[in-house]
């Protein structure tokens, strides 16, 4: 695999963060530049990040004294500098819709973090164990752009990334009829550290905005086909979600219940989720776990400080399987947000991409 030359576009917030680490030393993947908002272009990296930074290792060496470039100023220069672009601004909607075009338009690859394009119909919005078909709309939204090589693709949001890859593979089979989840969020969901939000220390806010209409709406465009020229959402599962943040630094968990068109017997499930191998098995890219959906037998088990890590932080880990009294079953779940759902899920899908040749 030859190397790409990658540029992190909002390299100074809390995922671009991650994306920094994560990518530091990857075998397919070479950061060359950063780029951010007007107030930190110009400014060498550690300069332009100061105090904000708050990983648990050092900005690398190689990237510290990287000077920023002005992300929505300078997107000619850097689509002439990289082969593709990782996205995670901070910026209105319509104004990161806009933003990811403009890359996209100067054919330059857009791997997106950002919500704003994953219900644009012919954006492909991919966890890679589960639906890495929807790459293939990939074509249909260059014509639209008018571009050979440009193209946004994304990954749907933290909050879904513990729960839908449990079920998702239990469908074919069974079919995943209907769906209640009260998901569990950490700070870092919100951007935050408890230095930064010393009012979540000791406390549970049940509500956070708009993850619950999320929540409930991505799956069904992870569970969709592709017609013609667009992805069209399924019409089930039907997804109900609450969702609440509470004081934990990294880790969303999940508490699952659903229903089925065929209940399994537990055994099937547990079967199931052991034997599961999606398309970055399969091709054994460099951040896929080796063992994607990983069950505990322990009552205490998964638990946010002990498990959010399992491989790299890309790993899934469910617990608590049980029948219940009003659905078929009854379990929980854990991923890393800032990791497999954040920064690890982009890396991944850009792998992704490089191995089916989307980024030649």
């Amino acid at each position: 695999m030859k190397k790409y030359k990658v540029g992190i576009i909002g390299a100074t917030g809390m995922v671009g963060q991650r994306f920094i680490l994560l990518l530091c030393n990857h075998p397919w993947f070479d950061v060359v530049l950063l780029a951010a908002s007007p107030r930190s272009a110009g400014k060498p990296y550690y300069e332009a990040v100061g105090n904000k930074w708050c990983m648990e290792k050092p900005i690398p060496d190689n990237i510290k004294d990287l000077v920023v470039y002005n992300a929505t100023d300078d997107i000619e220069i850097i689509s002439k500098q990289v082969d593709f672009v990782f996205c995670a601004v901070d910026m209105k909607k319509e104004e990161i819709k806009a933003l990811e075009e403009e890359y996209a338009r100067h054919e330059c690859p857009v791997v997106s973090n950002n919500s704003a394009h994953r219900h644009t119909p012919d954006v492909p919005m991919v966890l890679p164990e589960l639906n890495p078909e929807h790459i293939e709309i990939i074509p249909s939204q260059r014509k639209r752009l008018g571009t050979k090589r440009g193209f946004i693709a994304v990954k749907p949001n933290c909050s879904l990334q513990g729960y839908v890859p449990a079920l998702f593979p239990l469908d074919e089979k069974y079919g995943v009829k209907d769906v209640l989840v009260c998901t569990y969020q950490a700070i870092s969901g919100a951007g935050k550290t408890f230095d930064t939000w010393p009012e979540m220390i000791d406390n549970v806010i049940p509500f956070i905005g708009g993850e619950e209409e999320k929540s409930e709406k991505e799956p069904l465009k992870i569970w969709g086909k592709i017609e013609g020229d667009v992805i069209v959402d399924a019409e089930s599962p039907k997804f109900t979600a609450q969702c609440l943040r509470v004081p934990v630094s990294n880790g969303h968990m999940g508490a699952v219940f659903a229903r089925f068109e065929k209940k399994p017997t537990k055994e099937e499930m547990l079967e199931t989720w052991k034997n599961y191998k999606g398309r970055p098995q399969i091709l054994s890219l460099p951040s896929a776990p080796k063992q994607f959906l990983n069950y505990f037998e322990e009552d205490n088990r998964p638990q946010t400080k002990l498990d959010r890590d399992l491989e790299g932080g890309m790993a899934i880990s469910i617990g608590r399987l049980r029948e219940d009294t009003q659905y078929d079953y009854k379990f929980v779940c854990l991923s890393h947000n800032t990791l497999r759902g954040a920064a690890g899920g982009a890396v991944l899908l850009a792998e992704l991409l490089c191995a089916e040749g989307y980024m030649d």
